[in-house]
């Protein structure tokens, strides 16, 4: 039987495509809930669409859904376009995520001796031109030893 894992061919160190902490322009991937007892959370893949020389490479991060931290998840929605009608009742649909566009500001925190990516903040797509960051590029970025998709 074959079966086809998404994103493993990233998964190799060596081979991993490296994002510094920084201001990315991304389109939504895949999202998916997980439900955990304590911290259910949607698990969002983005695709780099500016700056243009890390196009194509993907952010794997976390938007948790406990009470606490509904603010943020809010504000990604918000930002990133999605329908005003179903959040105001409360309601996502993974699918309805799937290509939405915006800014996403991501840094990286070290937990347990695993370096993850952090989702740290959220802007609408037509806000890139005023706030892209001046060109970084992949050989000077510092802490560019991070993969990008350590989550």
């Amino acid at each position: 039987m074959k079966r086809r894992i998404e994103g493993l061919h990233e998964a190799d160190p060596a081979g991993s495509v490296l994002l510094p902490d920084s201001l990315y322009l991304v389109r939504v991937t895949r999202a998916q809930y997980r439900w955990q007892i304590d911290k259910p959370y949607y698990i969002l893949r983005l695709v780099v669409l500016e700056p243009q020389h890390f196009a194509r490479r993907s952010i794997t991060g976390r938007i948790y859904c406990t009470r606490q931290a509904l603010w943020k998840l809010n504000w990604f929605l918000r930002d990133f376009g999605y329908d005003t009608d179903m959040l105001g009742q409360d309601e996502i649909d993974e699918k309805s995520l799937i290509g939405l566009q915006g800014v996403v500001k991501i840094g990286h925190v070290v937990l347990n001796g695993t370096t993850l990516v952090n989702l740290e903040g959220f802007a609408p797509a037509s806000q890139w031109q005023e706030l892209s960051p001046t060109v970084v590029s992949p050989a000077s970025a510092p802490g560019s030893e991070v993969a990008c998709h350590d989550l």
